[in-house]
């Protein structure tokens, strides 16, 4: 059995991880591709009793840039670490 693990960043919303055993590889290519799977952490293939991290080859195949951390996710893990360290003062 063969399936593939997309796990969804939502930021402070958490996480999401997409798996479904019918959806083939180049279905989730076709849906990186057309922006309905965003801000994606990682997708896991599943063969057998092995896990590939197959995220660069997805999203080269589905011809997006690999994009570093944007300001705005810079921006978001700052107000994070502030929102930790209020939690800490308070204790």
């Amino acid at each position: 059995m063969q399936y593939f693990v997309v796990m969804i960043d939502y930021g402070r919303r958490g996480r999401e991880a997409i798996v479904d055993p019918e959806i083939t590889r180049r279905e989730v290519i076709s849906r990186v591709a057309s922006g309905e799977y965003k801000n994606i952490s990682f997708i896991h293939e599943i063969a057998d009793c092995s896990v590939e991290d197959v995220t660069a080859d997805i999203l080269n195949e589905a011809a997006l840039p690999d994009i570093g951390a944007t300001a705005a996710d810079l921006q978001t893990s700052h107000f994070d670490h502030i929102r930790d360290l209020r939690k800490h003062e308070r204790a």
